[in-house]
Formats: C-alpha cells, sequence, structure tokens
C-alpha cells in the first residue's frame, strides 16, 4: 500500500453532487423519486425533482382545461413530495428542490438535467405498452449517453 495521498479514498467525497428525479404521479416514477432520495441522502447530494407537464394540443384546441390540470397534478406532486419529507424530518435529511417544465418528458429532463448540471438520472420504468415498440424516455435517457440513467421498476 502506498502513502501517496493522490491515491487514497476520501470517505465522502465520491458520487453525485445533483440528482434529477423524473415524476408524473405513476407508481413506477413515485419509487423512482424514493430510490433517488435515498441516493441523495446517502450522497448528500441535491435531489432535484422534476415533473414535466405535457403539452396536449389536441386537448387544448378541444377547449380542455390542459395547463390547469397539469398544474394541479404539479401542485398534488408537490405536496406528497413534502408530506413525506416531513414524515421523515429527523430521521433523513434530504435537500431537495421540485422543478416543473412544460413539453415531452424526453426533453424536459435532458432540459433539467443540463440546467441543473446533473451528475445522474433516475427514472421509473415505463408502465405503458406502446413504449415497448416506440421506446420509452428511459431508453431514450439510456441512449442520449450524458449521464448515468437508473430505471427504478
Amino acid at each position: 500500500m502506498t502513502d501517496d495521498p493522490s491515491h487514497q479514498f476520501e470517505r465522502g467525497t465520491d458520487g453525485p453532487k445533483v440528482i434529477v428525479v423524473g415524476v408524473d404521479g405513476s407508481d413506477s416514477s413515485l419509487r423512482a423519486a424514493a430510490y433517488a432520495g435515498g441516493l441523495a441522502r446517502r450522497q448528500r447530494a441535491l435531489l432535484a425533482v422534476v415533473y414535466v407537464q405535457p403539452v396536449m394540443a389536441a386537448g387544448a384546441a378541444l377547449g380542455a382545461p390542459v395547463a390547469e390540470t397539469t398544474d394541479e397534478i404539479a401542485e398534488g406532486l408537490i405536496a406528497e413530495i413534502r408530506s413525506a419529507t416531513e414524515r421523515v424530518k429527523g430521521i433523513f435529511d434530504v435537500r431537495w428542490e421540485f422543478h416543473t417544465f412544460r413539453g415531452d418528458p424526453y426533453n424536459g429532463l435532458v432540459s433539467a438535467a443540463d440546467d441543473l448540471t446533473a451528475d445522474a438520472v433516475v427514472v421509473g420504468a415505463s408502465e405503458q405498452a406502446g413504449h415497448r415498440i416506440v421506446g420509452s424516455v428511459a431508453v431514450r435517457l439510456v441512449k442520449a449517453g450524458r449521464w448515468p440513467v437508473t430505471v427504478v421498476p
């Protein structure tokens, strides 16, 4: 073993500083948030919770209040996250922020990861059968090859 300090492991300094997790209210995205929260806690990283509000032009054209609905989902997600952090307050401390973007989930998560200089991205596995054919957000993020991506089932 060498005494050269450049080759010594320093506990607590390696690993991600910013972890982005995509949430949309689905069970798999909430499991991804819990998993990412554990990673962030252990690594003392910032957990950036990202909800991408879908833009549904067809729904808006038919007069559906799409923006109001997606805003309500975002507010519900924030409330759920705050409730979860309150339940573990004093036991587990996680620094977290909530971000919301409008657009498609893939581009929204890419923008968030770039803007926040993410070291890792965590998403839930797609629950939609059609994604086996056209590809899920998770697959597209992995193929982008810009960050380590963890897909939580």
